[in-house]
């Protein structure tokens, strides 16, 4: 078997070589980051242009919903005077309700209260009574 003799190599080939293999090295890792961040760029352009069509489509549909809010506001104005109307009503019939069975009590505790004093007998009294001279 043959040996094969390489040359050696002096400092200055091998800091070469070596600074060579460095730039490479950097240049290769460089290139691989500016790739990654190129996707994630893209990927977040992506994402936001995805977002800004929900929030698109969500304004829409909130726009949506107001404009119809607007257009019953002259209905729900004229129910609001009209409840307003129905409560004050209200208001008077509860009222009167209220006096009624405050009348209606204050009889029925005097029937009550009447009924539990002794009625007098109808038997004359059985000591005389007589005023003394």
């Amino acid at each position: 078997m043959g040996r094969k003799t390489e040359p050696k190599l002096t400092s200055r080939e091998r800091l070469t070589r070596g600074l060579h293999y460095t730039a490479v090295g950097i240049s290769v890792h460089s290139a691989e980051s500016a790739a990654a961040g190129a996707r994630r760029r893209y990927r977040e352009a992506r994402a936001a242009r995805k977002e800004l069509a929900h929030v698109r489509e969500d304004l829409t549909q909130e726009a949506a919903a107001v404009k119809q809010v607007v257009a019953e506001l002259p209905a729900a104005l004229q129910e609001a005077r009209n409840a307003a109307h129905r409560r004050h009503r209200r208001l008077w019939v509860f009222g009167a309700l209220g006096l009624a069975a405050a009348v209606g009590g204050a009889v029925a505790f005097s029937i009550v209260r009447r009924s539990m004093q002794p009625e007098p007998s109808a038997l004359p009294p059985s000591v005389e009574v007589a005023p003394k001279p």
